[in-house]
C-alpha cells in the first residue's frame, strides 16, 4: 500500500442513530481531510436500516476530494430493520460490493474488508467469495475484520490480506496480539473504537493515568486514547470517528504525539477499563 496517514477517519458516527445533518457531516469530513485524515474507513451498512443501506459511502463520495483520499469499505452485514445481522454467503457479499461500487461512484475500490465471520457460512466460502471478485478487478487491496490470527491465516491461504480491522483502545485491549502480529507481517491494522466508542468516549475523562497525562501536556483526553492506541504496534492506523469538527480536529493532532516510555508504562499498568 501507498504511504498512509498515522491516523483514519472512522465514518459510521455521520450516517447512524444520531447522526448529524448531512451539510455538517460534509464539513466534518472535510475538516478530516484537511487535518490529514486521508484514509476514510465507512461500510455499506453504516446507515439506519436495509432501506438507507449505503448513506455513508454516499456521502464520502458526495464531498469530491477523490484525488487526496483512501477509502475502503465492507461488505458482509445487513441492517433489517436497523439491526446488525451477519450476511456472509457469497451472493450477499456480491451484492454488497456492486452496491458498493455504485454508492461510492468507482470502478473500483481502494479497501474491500470482510466485515465480520458468519456463523452461518464456512468461513473459506466467504473469502472465496470476495477472492473472485478480487479476480474481477472489483476492489484493489483486501483486508478482514473483527477476526482473529487463526481466522487470519484461514483467509491469506486464498487471498492475500492487506489490512485487519478490530477494536482496539485503552478500554478494549484483547486485540494488541494480532496488532503485533500484523506488524510482524507488515500487514495494515486499522483500529476502530480508539476511544471506546460513543458510550465510553464520555469516560475517558475518568480514566485517571489518562487524565494525568492529558493534563501534563495541556492536551485533550482523547489525543492520549489515540496514541496509546497508535503505540501498540508499528502499523496500527487507530480511525476514531467524530460527529463535529471540533472533535475531528482534535482526532487529527494525535498524530503528532508519541507517548514516552515512562507514559506508556503507566497505562500498560492501568486498568484498561472503568
Amino acid at each position: 500500500m501507498d504511504a498512509l496517514p498515522k491516523i483514519g477517519f472512522g465514518g459510521m458516527p455521520l450516517s447512524i442513530k444520531g447522526r448529524p445533518p448531512e451539510d455538517v457531516a460534509r464539513r466534518v469530513l472535510n475538516a478530516a481531510i484537511d487535518a490529514g485524515m486521508t484514509l476514510i474507513d465507512t461500510a455499506d451498512v453504516y446507515c439506519l436500516d436495509d432501506d438507507d443501506i449505503g448513506h455513508n459511502e454516499r456521502l464520502i463520495a458526495s464531498i469530491g476530494q477523490r484525488d487526496k483520499i483512501r477509502v475502503a469499505t465492507k461488505g458482509g452485514l445487513a441492517r433489517p430493520g436497523g439491526a446488525w445481522v451477519n450476511a456472509g454467503n457469497p451472493q450477499q457479499i456480491r451484492a454488497a460490493c456492486e452496491r458498493s461500487l455504485r454508492a461510492l461512484q468507482t470502478e473500483r475500490i481502494w479497501l474491500y474488508q470482510f466485515h465480520a465471520p458468519d456463523l452461518k457460512v464456512p468461513f473459506e466460502k466467504s473469502i472465496e467469495a470476495f477472492a473472485e471478485l478480487h479476480r474481477e478487478g472489483k476492489f484493489e487491496h483486501f483486508g478482514l475484520s473483527n477476526v482473529s490470527i487463526e481466522q487470519l491465516d484461514r483467509a491469506a491461504r486464498i487471498l492475500p490480506v492487506a489490512s485487519v480491522q478490530n477494536r482496539l483502545s485503552p478500554y478494549a485491549r484483547e486485540s494488541v496480539p494480532i496488532a503485533q502480529e500484523c506488524a510482524r507481517r507488515n500487514i495494515l491494522f486499522l483500529a476502530y473504537s480508539p476511544l471506546g466508542g460513543s458510550r465510553l468516549a464520555k469516560k475517558l475523562h475518568e480514566l485517571a493515568p489518562l487524565r494525568r497525562i492529558a493534563e501534563t501536556r495541556g492536551i485533550s483526553v482523547q489525543q492520549v486514547a489515540i496514541a496509546w492506541t497508535r503505540a501498540q504496534a508499528a502499523t496500527v492506523v487507530p480511525i476514531p470517528g467524530a460527529r463535529s469538527v471540533e472533535h475531528a480536529v482534535d482526532c487529527a493532532q494525535a498524530a503528532g504525539l508519541d507517548l514516552t516510555s515512562d507514559e506508556l508504562n503507566l497505562l500498560y499498568s492501568s486498568r484498561g477499563g472503568i
